[in-house]
């Protein structure tokens, strides 16, 4: 992997810059499509490609389950199994430590705001008792299994393992991703747990590089490949990133970012939970002190005002699920706010969902189709909107990109986020 700083936006961290990967550049800022299951939900990877899209992201929890990542191994890695011919990205794991424990059977989410009330009832998760699927110790995760409750314990160096199976050009280091309620104690243990489990997903990254090597010298001396593999990729070496945590804590945020950093990481993740009022301030002082010349990924952000915010403190990479979630349940982000898909108004509304629009479903259909498909609980609904959903922010981050280039960031934030906000 490569990276390269074009420019730098002037009074803050933001920057525009290239990173290369053995499957394809990537412009950065760039946003990258959720594949949880080496599938883009609702979407063929040729609609995803349409639509902007220059990387997707793997859910290394689910396809360890199913279908396995040695099968996904013997297909040649994450891209070729889904017919993806552009750059792949995989998660550690990490977040369904926190989506299926303390988070399991709740209402919480990572990025929750100051008034909420689960940041002030901490009683409300001492709950030992409460079914979990996912229970912490110092070595690793033990997980049970959703599918069929089969328990499984994945430490950091199985995390790099099941990720070096899946193939993909961008790796992260298995960490705990904390409630925004825990309380400080915890968000210190959790911490050290992240922190321990970096050193140690390097230290298995690095092995498993060595011996792929040295796998591929072998077979390339032989003259034969002996993996059973479709396509052949044993000399084959992700970029390893490390992740921050901390929390909503600055004194944690900061001790991690110094920690990661001294690591010998190809980039940096930034995880865990914020509080929205809070988020920016917190990407702040992480960005301020991880090295500038190695790419910056802001796990699991992707609201349009999030991503001025986090673009404009220096991050590169963001990933999130909203724009599918949110289509497969009828909203559409459009520039003037978030629209309903359901709502009567629309039934006999001939226009697309945003007349300037080049995507595949506005250049096609209309407001009323759209809305006729979700009344009708048709699976195309839930395509058509993501289709749209996908294309607004892979291409909002391309024009926030763009301003950066054309020196009107702040003009271009100002304007888009008066006409967004003032509907959603």
């Amino acid at each position: 992997m490569y990276f390269k700083i074009e420019k730098k936006l002037k009074g803050s961290l933001g920057r525009v810059g290239i990173l290369e990967t053995p499957h394809g550049v990537i412009e950065t800022p760039a946003f990258v499509a959720v594949g949880t299951k080496a599938t883009v939900k609702s979407l063929s990877p040729e609609l995803v490609r349409d639509a902007g899209t220059q990387v997707v992201l793997g859910n290394t929890y689910h396809l360890y389950l199913q279908p396995g990542d040695e099968i996904v191994r013997n297909a040649g890695g994450i891209g070729k199994f889904m017919n993806w011919l552009g750059p792949t990205m995989t998660d550690s794991g990490g977040f369904q430590v926190f989506s299926l424990g303390a988070a399991y059977g709740k209402d919480i989410s990572k990025v929750t705001k100051v008034t909420d009330p689960s940041l002030m009832i901490p009683e409300r998760f001492d709950d030992s008792d409460a079914p979990r699927l996912a229970k912490i110790g110092q070595d690793g995760v033990s997980f049970k299994s959703h599918l069929d409750g089969s328990i499984h314990y994945i430490t950091p160096e199985k995390s790099i393992e099941i990720q070096h199976n899946l193939g993909a050009d961008i790796i992260f280091a298995f960490d705990e991703c904390t409630s925004p309620a825990e309380d400080l104690r915890y968000q210190e243990e959790a911490l050290e747990r992240t922190h321990c489990w970096a050193e140690r997903s390097l230290k298995e990254h690095k092995r498993l590089v060595q011996e792929n090597t040295l796998r591929h010298s072998h077979s390339v001396l032989e003259g034969q490949d002996r993996t059973g593999r479709s396509e052949d990729f044993s000399g084959y070496s992700p970029a390893l990133f490390g992740i921050v945590q901390g929390g909503r804590e600055e004194s944690l945020r900061k001790k991690s970012a110094e920690f990661i950093k001294s690591l010998d990481f190809d980039g940096f993740g930034i995880g865990g939970s914020f509080a929205k009022e809070d988020m920016s301030t917190a990407v702040k002082w992480v960005n301020e002190i991880l090295p500038e010349e190695k790419p910056r990924h802001l796990l699991g952000i992707g609201e349009p005002e999030d991503l001025f915010m986090g673009i404009e403190n220096g991050v590169d990479l963001f990933d999130c699920v909203l724009p599918t979630r949110l289509g497969r349940n009828g909203t559409v982000y459009t520039k003037t706010g978030k629209m309903i898909m359901t709502n009567a108004k629309f039934r006999n509304d001939f226009t697309p969902i945003e007349k300037d629009c080049e995507c595949y479903s506005c250049k096609h259909y209309t407001r009323a189709y759209i809305a006729h498909l979700f009344h009708g609980k048709e699976m195309l609904a839930g395509t058509l909107a993501s289709t749209h959903n996908l294309y607004f922010i892979v291409n909002l981050v391309k024009k926030i990109r763009q301003s950066i280039l054309d020196d009107n960031f702040f003009e271009f934030k100002e304007e888009s986020l008066k006409n967004y906000l003032k509907n959603s």
